[in-house]
């Protein structure tokens, strides 16, 4: 594994958040593949959420439609 290039010695004036010391040290502790498929399941499960959400929705429209009674005119 090549080591990571030095970074300057500056002193942050912000202390990081948890998710960017979260992610340096997964940096350390992974490859660049398993971040990419972590990233790439994190992605789909997110997306089968948007469309459960989105089916959901609509078998509630489908169910109104079908017991809504005829209006007489």
């Amino acid at each position: 594994m090549p080591a990571a290039p030095a970074r300057p010695a500056t002193r942050p004036s912000v202390r990081p958040s948890v998710a960017v010391a979260l992610r340096a040290i997964e940096g350390l502790l992974l490859g660049a593949g398993q971040r990419t498929a972590r990233r790439n399941a994190w992605t789909a499960v997110l997306e089968d959420r948007r469309r459960a959400k989105a089916r959901h929705e609509a078998e509630h429209v489908l169910e109104a439609v079908a017991t809504r009674t005829p209006q007489a005119t």
